[in-house]
C-alpha cells in the first residue's frame, strides 16, 4: 500500500536524524486501541496490512519540541527521498505573557507528503502547567492551500492541551512506532482538548487604565489564592471530578490574566452530575475545614472551605435545564433561596497562575451573564444577592429543612 511505503519511509527519515516521534492518528489509535493485548503480545511478521492501510489520505505524529532542533539537515534528506514539505509556524504565545514584542515565531506543525499521502508532525510544547500544548494550524497568505486536505487534519483547528503521554513501543504491520500507553485515554483526552489562549493583549490594556493593585496584602492574597488553587485542583483531579474557574475566578483570568486581588476568595464551577459524595472528606483530608455547606444535591448545593488565612474556596454546583444552566445561593439567617442564570457552555483548556484548568469556552457570554455589558470596569463592593445580573430570587427553604440546607461551621 501506498500509505504503508510512505509510512515506512518517513518512520526511516526520521530515525536517521534520531528524532523521536509518537503516532497521534485518532483513526489508527482507535484501531489499536481494540487489538492492544493481541498486539502486545504478538512477535511475529504480520501477514495482512490493517492499520497503516485504512483508506485515509494523511497519518499523524506527535514531536517533543525539545527533543529535536536540527531541522535544515531533516529537509535536505527529505526532498532526497522524494518528499515535498511545508512547515507552519506562529508566534510563540508563552512569549505574549510576558510583555516580549520581539513576535518571535516557533514551528506548530510540519507536513511531509510522498505521492498521494501526506505525513502530518504535530509539534507539543511543554507548558509551565506541566502539560502539553500544541499550537493551531494557520496557514500564511502565500502558502498552497491544495497541498493536503487541511480541513481534514485533526490537530489543526485549535490549539490543544494534553497530560504528558507515557509512551509505548509497538510493532504493527511490520513497523515499530511509538503509541500513548494508553490509546483510550488519549483519544478522551482529544476529544475535548480545545485551548484558550490568556487574552494577554487585553489584559495590558486594562492595566494601562486600572493600574494593578501591588500592595504587600494584593500580592500576599494572590499568593495564597494561587496556592489554594493549585490544591483544590490537585484534591479535585485525583477526585476524578471535572470543575472549571468560576465567578470572580473567571473573571479575573479572562480580564486581566491574574487572581483579582480584591476577590477574598478562589470560584470553582463543578456540574452537580459529577457531584461525588466523598469530596467533603478530600478536602479535609487535603487541610481545608468546611467552612458552610448550603443547599442539597438536588438543589442549590455549595460548598465553601477555609483556605490559608482568610482566603476561602467556594464550589458552586451547576445544575442543566433544557436551554439554561444555573447555579444557586442560599441567606443563611433569612433562608431566601437565589438563582444564577448561565446560557449553557462547554469547557476548554486554559493555563492560570501555572496551572492547566478548565474554563467556559464561550467566556465572554458566560463572564456577561454574571457581571453584565460593564464586566471590564473593576468593582469593589459586591453583593452576591443583588449585584449579579443574573440573579433571580428562589423562594425561601421550608423551615423544617434548615438544618439539613444551612450548615454553618
Amino acid at each position: 500500500s501506498v500509505k504503508q511505503h510512505v509510512v515506512r519511509k518517513f518512520l526511516g527519515l526520521i530515525s536517521s536524524h534520531n528524532i523521536p516521534v509518537y503516532l497521534i492518528d485518532p483513526l489508527i489509535l482507535g484501531l489499536v486501541d481494540k487489538d492492544i493485548e493481541q498486539i502486545r503480545s504478538s512477535d511475529g511478521p504480520s501477514l495482512e496490512c490493517k492499520y497503516f492501510c485504512a483508506p485515509r489520505d494523511f497519518t499523524t505524529f506527535a514531536l517533543l519540541d525539545k527533543t529535536w532542533k536540527h531541522e535544515v539537515g531533516l529537509f535536505r534528506t527529505a526532498e532526497k527521498m522524494g518528499f515535498q514539505w511545508l512547515k507552519i509556524i506562529n508566534k510563540d504565545p508563552r512569549l505574549d505573557g510576558m510583555d516580549d514584542l520581539s513576535g518571535i515565531e516557533i514551528p506548530l506543525h510540519y507536513i511531509f507528503k510522498l505521492a498521494s499521502h501526506a505525513i502530518h508532525l504535530v509539534v507539543f510544547y511543554e507548558r509551565s502547567g506541566n502539560y502539553l500544548w500544541h499550537g493551531p494550524l494557520r496557514l500564511k497568505q502565500h502558502m498552497d492551500r491544495k497541498f493536503v486536505p487541511f480541513r481534514k487534519l485533526h490537530f489543526g483547528r485549535y490549539p490543544g492541551a494534553y497530560e504528558k503521554p507515557e509512551l509505548l513501543l509497538i510493532s504493527i504491520d511490520d513497523l515499530k512506532v511509538q503509541i500513548p500507553k494508553n490509546p483510550s485515554s488519549f483519544l478522551e483526552e482529544m476529544s475535548h482538548a480545545r485551548f484558550l489562549e490568556c487574552r494577554y493583549r487585553e489584559a495590558r490594556a486594562f492595566f494601562q487604565l486600572y493600574p494593578d493593585d501591588v500592595s504587600l496584602d494584593a500580592v500576599e492574597f494572590r499568593k495564597k489564592a494561587k496556592s489554594l488553587l493549585h490544591l483544590a485542583a490537585l484534591t479535585l483531579n485525583n477526585l476524578g471530578v471535572k470543575f472549571w474557574l468560576s465567578s470572580g475566578t473567571c473573571l479575573g483570568w479572562y480580564r486581566q490574566c491574574n487572581v483579582i486581588p480584591h476577590s477574598k476568595d478562589v470560584d470553582l464551577g463543578v456540574f452537580i452530575r459529577d457531584y461525588k459524595a466523598d469530596i467533603i472528606p478530600a478536602f479535609q483530608k487535603a487541610g481545608l475545614p468546611l467552612k458552610h455547606k448550603f443547599g442539597k444535591v438536588e438543589d442549590s448545593l455549595e460548598l465553601s472551605f477555609q483556605g490559608e488565612g482568610d482566603v476561602k474556596l467556594d464550589i458552586f454546583f451547576f445544575y442543566e435545564e433544557d436551554d439554561h444552566i444555573w447555579n444557586g445561593g442560599t441567606q443563611a439567617k433569612s433562608g431566601k433561596k437565589f438563582k444564577y442564570l448561565f446560557p449553557k457552555f462547554t469547557l476548554c483548556w486554559t493555563e492560570f497562575v501555572e496551572l492547566k484548568v478548565h474554563v467556559p469556552c464561550e467566556t465572554l457570554q458566560y463572564v456577561e451573564a454574571n457581571y453584565g455589558q460593564d464586566w471590564k470596569v473593576p468593582v469593589k463592593t459586591w453583593d452576591w444577592k443583588s449585584s449579579p445580573s443574573n440573579v433571580q430570587y428562589n423562594g425561601v427553604w421550608p423551615v423544617d429543612e434548615w438544618d439539613d440546607v444551612i450548615q454553618i461551621y
